[in-house]
């Protein structure tokens, strides 16, 4: 079979927009939020000045400083992640702006967004896994210690999930007093997320070849 071929710049700008549209409709179905971003959601809510996007970022630098002080060791093209971690912000806050007036009240309306939603998180989460242009630092920060620890980048997705989403959950009741972002949705995203990626994963595998066409890898060693 002829795979599509030097797609790894295209991974890039795809799994950036299709990630972002699949958090706006999750947001949209308010069935509880994905666990990675409910933190920075969680944020945004609480300070009035902050959008989805700019809050997103701003804990993702906050993260990226972490991942140095567990790796033990600075990379310059790690902070290329803050800049995709920037341009993902604005094309969040782009979405969420374009779904605004989309009704959602209805549950048989919900639950589609929902799903659609998350299966598009998957989907984008999966395309920046496989390109070598600096992900988000959330997906950076699971592809380099589990490489670092030499665990499976699968098993410990999961594990990264469940803990934001215990993470957001803590958040939610010491901001507001109860739960707001984070629902049964939420809870299920952290179970499932990982092994819907490990599955798009092998689906883009079988079709896509993801080397890079443009001389630019070196630079993201």
């Amino acid at each position: 079979m002829t795979k599509i071929k030097n797609f790894a710049e295209l991974a890039y700008l795809l799994g950036l927009i299709i990630l972002a549209l699949g958090v706006a409709l999750m947001e949209k179905a308010d069935l509880g939020i994905s666990m990675v971003v409910a933190p920075a959601y969680l944020i945004s809510l609480k300070v009035s000045s902050l959008t989805f996007g700019m809050a997103e970022y701003t804990l993702q630098a906050v993260l990226l400083v972490v991942l140095f002080l567990v790796l033990r060791r600075f990379k310059l093209s790690y902070c290329f992640s803050f800049v995709t971690a920037v341009i993902y912000g604005v094309i969040l806050d782009s979405w969420i702006r374009i779904l605004n007036d989309v009704a959602a009240d209805a549950l048989s309306i919900r639950i589609p967004l929902y799903l659609a939603g998350m299966l598009l998180c998957s989907m984008g989460i999966s395309l920046l896994f496989h390109t070598y242009l600096s992900p988000e630092v959330y997906e950076l920060f699971v592809k380099e210690v589990s490489k670092k620890y030499h665990i499976n980048i699968n098993k410990f997705k999961i594990g990264y999930d469940c803990t934001s989403c215990v993470v957001a959950i803590a958040m939610s009741y010491l901001f507001f007093g109860g739960l707001r972002g984070v629902g049964i949705g939420t809870v299920i995203c952290a179970l499932v997320n990982g092994i819907i990626i490990g599955q798009c994963s092998k689906f883009l595998e079988k079709y896509i070849d993801f080397s890079p066409k443009l001389p630019l890898a070196k630079y993201f060693d």
